[in-house]
């Protein structure tokens, strides 16, 4: 049986002090005190973001990932949060399609809670390969 992880699911975010983080359209009533509690700092200026946690459950929310990359800091993470299992309405490969359409790779997923998943994408290292 695998071992249960005690991490916070801040900490299985990559959340730090200092960090400027956004919440678009998730709808999870626990994450903005989560994040205030690890020192995260909640702006309304949507420029140079550690962290812009958004909401896409439909392909018109996927298609607007474009007009989010330009808000992120240069290291900055987009999580992309969606529904998972059968109340799912995109699927992760639709999800990281689009983000990889705009330049971001993924390279982490976090169980948001029960009923909802995020994928972490950042920008393509410069002169690395992207991936077939």
């Amino acid at each position: 049986m695998p071992a249960v992880s005690t991490k916070s699911r801040m900490d299985k975010i990559g959340v730090k002090p200092g960090m400027r983080v956004a919440v678009m359209g998730v709808g999870d009533p626990t994450l903005s005190a989560e994040l205030a509690e690890k020192g995260a700092v909640p702006v309304t200026q949507l420029a140079e973001l550690d962290l812009l946690f958004y909401a896409a459950d439909s392909a018109e929310a996927l298609g607007r990932v474009d007009a989010l990359v330009p808000m992120l800091a240069e290291k900055g993470a987009l999580w992309i949060v969606s529904h998972k299992g059968k109340a799912a309405t995109v699927k992760d490969v639709e999800v990281m399609a689009a983000a990889k359409a705009h330049g971001l790779v993924d390279n982490k997923v976090v169980a948001f809670s029960t009923t909802l998943t995020s994928l972490r994408f950042t920008r393509a290292k410069v002169g690395a390969e992207p991936a077939a």
